[in-house]
């Protein structure tokens, strides 16, 4: 008799946050709106395709290079730029050679990757994520075989963050502990620290004998390509050793090309080899090979001086409209009578609007407005032509 391996199997239930496309393409409302899932739309409701990576790709097909294996540690060219893109091009960590850069599979990947590596490798059991966080965050982690606990990040009641909290928290941490940041835009409350806590944080960090790790999928939506990756930066001068994980996905609008990048900044070179080599290692059992298409465009456009130029003024241009966005939200909140101006106050794609689950439920049932279930909504998902509604649906549930 055929033993039955799959029958005693419970379905697994959706991703909360990709679970809402469906409930929105099944809406029959022409008033509704999705700022649930985190891609950025133009003031169309479209996902363009940017001008730098669709000259790439002409150039890329003009080629007609072929479609062989990657190295394990992705595209070198690649991982050269982007590595430049995050630290500076004149980085004395980047000319020295001390950080270890692999692509992979977008910013997801490189979180996986690194995990793995801080458990496998390094021996530590331990991580801390911000409360609230991207909830992939702790899944991956968990996967990895790490213990994940959370650290306080958001004062509701003050809206901004909690920082003596979190400091708090920090101080008593295990020397060891893997601590998840938010380079910039934090996701999904938009708020993030400044110089002067980050230079905290880098303190803790150095006593605490703690393994940063720093997210950075948002790099050019919050003040700039350059005054986001501050933070990076900054622990980096410190002499800190940590790890990175970059994306592509946002900032080149290459979301389904999974292109992304695991940076590990070690004392010296001879350490960020040893590094590249394990991290290879990980690589080879995980998927082998990365995927070249994604990287390839986005290797075009940042070692080409004219088409660089063209993708940062598109850069600078989604910031600008997310910004416009966000100022356009209060605005149209106070012709309602509603205080929105939480909005102004944060940075990137996503707003936390403070409001809970069953007004987040409300937001949907009634108006059609789509966000997750915590209160974070896309402002991306803004337009001139649906943000005085939405201000309206968020003024009626609260």
């Amino acid at each position: 008799m055929t033993r039955e391996y799959f029958a005693s199997l419970e379905p697994r239930p959706d991703d909360p946050i990709l679970g809402l496309v469906e409930l929105y393409k099944n809406d029959p409302r022409d008033t509704k709106v999705n700022l649930g899932v985190g891609i950025y739309l133009d003031n169309e409701g479209r996902l363009p395709l940017m001008k730098a990576v669709g000259a790439a790709e002409q150039r890329l097909a003009q080629r007609g290079a072929p479609h062989g294996y990657i190295p394990m540690s992705g595209l070198p060219a690649y991982c050269a730029a982007i590595q430049k893109l995050v630290f500076g091009a004149t980085n004395e960590a980047v000319l020295s050679g001390r950080i270890a850069t692999i692509q992979s599979l977008g910013g997801t990947g490189a979180l996986r990757l690194g995990a793995v590596f801080a458990h496998e490798y390094l021996g530590l059991t331990k991580a801390v994520v911000s409360n609230p966080t991207w909830g992939n965050h702790i899944t991956l982690f968990e996967h990895a075989g790490l213990k994940v606990d959370r650290y306080p990040y958001l004062n509701k009641e003050k809206n901004g963050v909690d920082f003596e909290a979190m400091k708090a928290c920090l101080e008593g941490l295990e020397a060891g502990t893997v601590v998840l940041l938010h380079a910039c835009c934090h996701n999904p409350t938009g708020y993030d620290l400044n110089a002067e806590q980050w230079a905290e944080v880098t303190r803790i960090i150095q006593e605490r004998d703690l393994l940063p790790f720093l997210d950075i999928a948002y790099q050019g939506f919050g003040s700039g390509l350059d005054d986001d990756a501050a933070a990076v930066r900054a622990l980096c001068a410190a002499g800190v050793s940590f790890m990175v994980s970059s994306s592509c996905s946002k900032n080149f609008g290459l979301y389904g090309e999974r292109a992304g990048g695991l940076h590990v900044v070690t004392p010296n070179a001879d350490e960020a080899a040893v590094v590249t080599s394990i991290i290879k290692a990980i690589v080879r059992a995980e998927y082998s090979n990365p995927a070249t298409h994604g990287a390839a465009i986005v290797n075009e456009v940042l070692n080409d001086e004219e088409l660089y130029a063209v993708w940062e003024d598109e850069v600078t241009g989604m910031r600008t409209r997310i910004r416009s966005m966000r100022e356009s939200l209060v605005a149209a909140g106070e012709a309602v009578g509603a205080d929105l101006s939480f909005a102004v106050r944060q940075a990137g794609m996503f707003s936390f609007t403070g409001l809970n689950a069953e007004q987040m439920l409300a937001l949907r049932e009634k108006y059609g407005v789509y966000g997750v279930a915590n209160g974070r909504i896309c402002i991306a998902g803004l337009n001139t032509e649906n943000v005085t509604y939405v201000a309206k649906a968020i003024a009626g549930v609260r």
